[in-house]
């Protein structure tokens, strides 16, 4: 025999049955009851009935001896293709999706939520990223409640344009796209209460400002809006639910540039002139990997300024050498400044980067500069001292014939004079020529050796011409470290 419990709204009843009896009855099929068999083991059924009606033997107790004893086993009714049919049939009858849940009653609550399948890659010349989402509605229609033994009815696409669809848009997207391969992904999801979840895969490319002044050590919020198309805020009231966005695993996202730091979700109220508009919005918090930037413009720009002071150890008299690395560092730079920028948007304002190229490319130029200076001085002097030589071997024949012809034609008395007017008057041109060549450094120091003494330069520093390069060897490098040392500082951590 076989005791079955039939547990019904109203009651409880048990039945002794026979097992042949059991396996023909029908009263398994009949809806809202449910079943228990006192058993043993469901795999084990068949034995233990047969152990039931006719006594187990003792090699068998023995064999079943670690096999837990009534265990309880519930039946559920059994749902079929042709119920589901007349539910749906039923919910729709008379169903208008034209017209939004409790229309003139209160306004439909929309409860949504968002799974970020990825996220990127970021173009931050268009100013935009590109999302992929899971993105999920819930509310409740109290058209669409239904009786009966299932709860929930899992549906797929081809049910979303039987009923009443929020027109929810994405307020920042530059472009949406919808997966329809193989099918459309979406569904739907009805529950006994009204309840109703709509979920569907979206692929959306939205704006994101990026603020590039501290390019590439920026970060960024990309938002991500949605709010209804033409539903006020008293017809539709959208809500987070308590988990309202989720992401997924992050080592596949193509971000590339940037590091994933967080997200935050918050809600506004948008004022129209059509109307006050419940605004939703994800914040994606980003920030920029400095690894490529580094490789390809800060390493090889730092390169270029320490090889332009090569220069400074080349003998000033190699005038090609130290003329072509200048020219070459210089134009060196310019390329990379123009490299840099092909990866930004055609902003009017100096990023951190541009900062660093320019000051790179100012250390090369000046240590060209320094050796057109040095150049300049050096030959000068050089030039006016071969000329004092030859005037000095030709001075003593060119005297006499002068003094010879003054003698002759000057008046008695003032020829003695005249001559050392003349002669003074030359000496003292020579030398206001050769001290008036550095008249652009006068008030501070002064850039000649035959300057030294005299009166108008005293209390003014000397600077020897020949220990510019000595100079800029200490001073370039010092002055670059520095710059490094403000930069990097005040960049990363202020």
């Amino acid at each position: 025999m076989l005791r079955l419990t039939i547990n019904t709204e109203h009651s409880i009843q048990y039945f002794d049955v026979d097992l042949l009896k059991c396996l023909s009855c029908k009263i398994c099929e009949v809806p809202d009851i449910m079943i228990s068999y006192h058993w043993f083991h469901p795999a084990r059924i068949f034995r233990h009935v047969y152990f039931s009606a006719f006594g187990p033997s003792k090699q068998e107790e023995e064999d079943y001896e670690d096999v837990p004893i009534n265990k309880t086993w519930v039946l559920s009714p059994k749902v079929y293709e042709s119920d589901v049919t007349l539910i749906l049939n039923k919910l729709l009858q008379g169903y208008d999706n034209k017209l939004r849940p409790d229309i003139g009653v209160r306004p439909t609550v929309i409860e949504t939520a968002v799974y970020v399948n990825s996220i990127g890659p970021v173009d931050p010349i268009n100013m935009e990223y590109t999302i992929d989402i899971f993105f999920a509605q819930t509310w409740y229609d109290s058209r669409l409640k239904f009786n009966s033994s299932m709860k929930q009815l899992m549906l797929n696409s081809n049910m979303v344009g039987k009923i009443w669809i929020p027109d929810t848009f994405f307020r920042n997207s530059r472009k949406s796209d919808a997966h329809w391969i193989t099918t459309p992904n979406r569904l739907l999801r009805l529950w006994s209460n009204g309840r109703v979840m709509y979920t569907l895969r979206l692929t959306i490319n939205a704006e994101c400002y990026l603020k590039l002044h501290n390019f590439p050590m920026d970060e960024h919020s990309c938002p991500l809006e949605f709010s209804s198309y033409g539903y006020p805020k008293n017809e539709i009231m959208y809500r987070w639910q308590r988990r309202a966005v989720e992401v997924a695993d992050q080592r596949y996202w193509r971000l590339y540039q940037f590091a994933f730091i967080g997200l935050r979700n918050t809600s506004d109220v948008a004022h129209t002139q059509s109307g006050e508009y419940v605004i939703m919005t994800i914040f994606f918090d980003l920030s920029r990997r400095m690894g490529y930037f580094t490789i390809q413009t800060y390493i090889p720009c730092s390169m270029i300024v320490v090889l332009s002071w090569v220069s400074f150890w080349i003998n000033k008299d190699a005038v090609p050498a130290r003329t072509s690395l200048g020219i070459t560092t210089v134009l060196t730079m310019t390329t990379l400044s123009t490299i840099s920028r092909k990866s930004l948007p055609k902003v009017s304002y100096v990023t951190a980067m541009d900062l660093f190229v320019s000051v790179c490319f100012i250390f090369t130029f000046a240590a060209l500069m320094e050796y057109g200076t040095l150049h300049y001085f050096t030959s000068n002097r050089q030039t006016k001292k071969a000329k004092a030589n030859n005037n000095t071997q030709v001075q003593s024949p060119i005297s006499f014939l002068l003094f010879s012809k003054v003698l002759v034609n000057i008046r008695p008395g003032t020829s003695l004079l005249q001559m050392n007017n003349i002669v003074s008057y030359h000496e003292e041109d020579d030398y206001a020529y050769e001290c008036l060549d550095g008249k652009d450094c006068a008030s501070f120091f002064c850039c000649f050796d035959d300057c030294r003494s005299g009166a108008w330069r005293e209390n003014r520093m000397h600077v020897r011409v020949s220990k510019i390069d000595s100079y800029s060897r200490i001073f370039f490098p010092t002055a670059f470290g520095l710059f490094n040392l403000v930069y990097w500082i005040g960049y990363l951590y202020l």
